[in-house]
């Protein structure tokens, strides 16, 4: 603490004067009052005005223990140290620059010694000459005087001279149609004529005045004459606006002629335009563009350019006018682009028409700057190609339309299903991405040509192709919807579609799209962003706030819910098809008095064939899933099946329909304690799944439909009879057998819950009729048996 206490010696309260008096900050910006309180002073105040060393050091000792003051006090040794040699660098460094301006003093005193000298010298040899110069022109002045009153005699006798032979030399002039120097002639006389016209010189005007007037109307009918081009005629306007004739009638009739001129180079341009687009030959396009019509097109425009320089020069105050012509020229040209754009044309013939434009735009810009060209066909170059994008979009849009239509139109003119199925599913997955490949390599050219509005535009045209590319997946699932008979509004339910849709809607169309739709969701779009990526990243123009252009996970997610829906769709187009089937046949007899069955009933057949019909669909579209086939157990199958029924084995020996419906609850009661079968599981796309899912659906809607009559025993044994047929056809083509088998056992259940006398057949007669009726099968087919 006795260190610290003692004060500092004058070197160092020197040296901390002379910093703060360099360094300190004007006093008026931050001052600190001298009467602060203690008790807001701070150990940073050590580097203001007001700054207090005994307020510093009491405030310190308070807050700082002997080890803090210790280092404060090496802190503060260095400090003053690296500010002392600061200061004499400081000090080293205005030394030297007092030592060279004192250098540079020394020589400019040296330089300036004798120059007084020199000029008193010149003083006097300027004097000499200005006297000399005087004395000369004294001497001078008569004759000088003599000289010009001759020269200006001889002056006047030229001029009149020449207004006397102003009127042969303007019929010479006249003669020759060198109408410019006529003119030229007769205005240089004018002002002799205003002066002396109507007395001395009343012959000579009167005649030049008849020969002007000749003139003139030689000049008017240059104007107006189809066969002399727009630069003589803005040559003649010119010449008769020197000789006081009234012009704006002739202002508005040039301009008549120049709108013209620009209609017929219009008209020049769309020949151009319709030589460029050929699309029996789409390699030479590119030449067709540079070849002899676009050198005569830019001729044509290089004397348009010129007229209308020309016309500006004539007219100083006809600049808005000419400005209105050149974005005229400049906008139908587009109008013509946009025209040839809507007839679905390639990038190669749209920047043959952008080269063409372009390059007037250019020559334009020469003649008139003021039109800012470049920014107005900018403007108008936008509109240009993002609807030629719109468009290729909408043709590649257009294209899978027709690949997967040609399904429906080929049923109609009588092509097999199976190939129309498989043709429409290949077909259409190559006009997706074979499609979009194309249209990336079509876009792709206009990014990298080097034209001004195309350069600028590049950002642009990124963000264009990204949208471009997200509206058009996004149409294109509208598009399925519409091809499925969807509604896009409407609810997107499973049970939405109903009677006339069904018949409207093609189901191995639907079974396509599912199929399609996984194909762009797993293939498709990872094929496409990755090209985007490569070949369209940048852009951005859009703004951050609007999030990405492109965004491929929504895209996915959209089709992978539209293939379920598909799928899910074709499932139910199928499954009320068959229900129509079903219902007719359960509605149409009275199950109540019913005949004995003799034979297997025809809607049997009815159902299997639409089964292998749907199945014969599902092989051409759908793969192969995994071979798990559920066969059914003990543990988890039904306890009513129609050849392991215990309630059938007691029913054969048993007459009484009492005890047959006790036994038959008993079994009912029974399976509730059996384990649970889950009978529909998730729709996957593969054959089995979507096979296997449309025969229970069929079935449940058997068993609904069951349930709604009431039978007699012979009602009850033909059902029994034309389900244990069909338990035996459905055995190996069902991939769950186990679910399908359960199910077969709830019909006969719920037929024998409506039963009035639920007695079965015996197993050697339905075991007959079964066998008889796969004999007659096997007749009738032998070729499939």
């Amino acid at each position: 603490m006795e260190v610290d206490d003692v004060p500092l010696d004058d070197k160092a309260k020197r040296m901390r004067d002379l910093l703060s008096s360099f360094y300190s900050q004007d006093p008026s910006s931050t001052p600190i009052p001298a009467n602060t309180s203690s008790r807001f002073a701070t150990l940073d105040t050590i580097n203001t005005t007001s700054f207090d060393a005994d307020q510093y050091m009491n405030l310190l000792v308070q807050k700082s223990n002997l080890e803090g003051l210790l280092h404060r006090h090496v802190e503060m040794a260095a400090e003053i140290k690296n500010l002392d040699t600061d200061l004499q660098m400081l000090v080293y460094e205005n030394y030297n620059k007092f030592i060279s301006a004192t250098e540079t003093i020394k020589r400019m005193k040296n330089n300036i010694v004798g120059m007084e000298t020199n000029m008193e010298q010149l003083l006097e040899k300027i004097m000499s000459v200005q006297s000399r110069s005087d004395g000369v022109n004294t001497s001078l002045f008569e004759k000088r005087e003599h000289i010009e009153k001759l020269h200006r005699t001889r002056n006047l006798l030229r001029k009149v001279q020449f207004i006397y032979d102003l009127p042969s030399r303007l019929e010479k002039c006249i003669k020759s149609e060198a109408y410019a120097d006529a003119v030229r002639f007769y205005t240089g006389a004018m002002p002799i004529f205003k002066a002396y016209g109507d007395s001395s010189f009343q012959d000579c005007k009167r005649a030049s005045e008849e020969a002007v007037t000749i003139i003139m109307k030689n000049l008017q009918g240059k104007v107006f004459s189809d066969s002399e081009s727009i630069q003589a005629r803005a040559e003649a306007v010119m010449l008769l606006k020197q000789l006081d004739f009234p012009v704006e009638n002739l202002k508005s009739k040039l301009l008549e002629k120049l709108e013209q001129f620009l209609v017929d180079l219009h008209l020049e341009s769309r020949e151009i335009t319709n030589c460029s687009a050929d699309p029996h030959e789409p390699s030479k396009q590119g030449n067709v563009i540079d070849s002899t019509p676009v050198t005569d097109h830019e001729a044509s425009t290089r004397e348009f350019a010129e007229a209308v320089r020309a016309y500006r020069v004539i007219f100083p105050d006809s600049e808005p006018q000419l400005i209105k012509l050149a974005q005229d020229l400049v906008t139908k040209h587009f109008e013509a682009t946009q025209q040839q754009i809507k007839k679905q044309i390639r990038s190669a013939d749209l920047l043959g028409m952008l080269r063409i434009i372009w390059t007037d735009v250019l020559l334009m810009d020469e003649m008139l700057p003021e039109a800012a060209l470049s920014d107005f066909s900018f403007q108008a170059a936008c509109v240009a190609v993002k609807q030629y994008i719109v468009s290729t979009f909408s043709r590649l849009l257009l294209d899978i339309s027709d690949a997967l239509t040609k399904v429906q139109r080929r049923q109609k003119e009588g092509v097999e299903e199976e190939y129309s199925l498989q043709a429409a599913l290949e077909a259409s997955k190559r006009a997706v991405i074979q499609g979009s490949m194309d249209v990336l390599l079509d876009f792709r050219q206009l990014l990298d040509e080097n034209l001004g509005f195309l350069m600028k535009l590049r950002d642009l045209i990124i963000d264009w192709v990204q949208e471009g590319f997200q509206d058009f997946f996004r149409k294109l699932d509208d598009q399925f919807l519409l091809l499925s008979g969807k509604n896009i509004s409407a609810t997107q339910d499973q049970g939405s579609t109903e009677g006339m849709q069904g018949d409207k809607v093609l189901a191995g169309l639907v079974l396509v799209l599912a199929q399609l739709s996984v194909f762009i969701e797993q293939s498709a779009i990872p094929r496409i962003t990755e090209e985007i990526a490569t070949s369209f990243s940048g852009g951005g123009v859009r703004g951050y706030e609007y999030g990405p252009a492109f965004v491929p996970s929504e895209i996915c997610r959209s089709f992978r819910s539209a293939a379920e829906k598909f799928l899910q769709l074709y499932i139910n187009l199928r499954t009320q098809k068959i229900s129509v089937l079903l219902r007719k046949r359960f509605t149409t007899p009275n199950w109540a008095k019913h005949k004995e069955p003799r034979e297997v009933h025809m809607f049997v057949d009815l159902f299997l064939q639409e089964l292998e019909a749907t199945a014969t669909e599902v092989k051409q579209i759908l793969p192969q899933g995994l071979h798990r086939k559920h066969r059914r157990t003990d543990s988890n199958g039904s306890t009513t099946s129609s050849r392991s029924n215990p309630l059938r084995d007691d029913k054969m020996g048993r007459s009484n329909t009492h005890r047959a419906r006790s036994q038959l609850l008993e079994t009912h009661l029974a399976k509730l304690f059996k384990q649970k079968m889950e009978i529909f599981t998730k729709i996957e796309h593969t054959q089995e799944s979507v096979a296997t899912t449309i025969v229970k659906l069929c079935l449940k809607s058997l068993q609904e439909f069951v349930r709604l009559q009431t039978y007699n025993r012979s009602g009850f044994q033909q059902i029994q009879l034309d389900i244990q047929f069909l338990r035996t056809a459905l055995k190996e083509s069902a991939e769950d057998e186990a679910a399908v088998d359960f199910l077969l056992d709830e019909v006969i259940v719920s037929a024998a819950e409506r039963c009035l006398d639920p007695i079965p057949l015996e197993p050697p007669i339905l075991d007959k009729l079964i066998q008889a009726k796969l004999a007659k099968n096997s007749e009738q087919n032998p070729i499939s048996s």
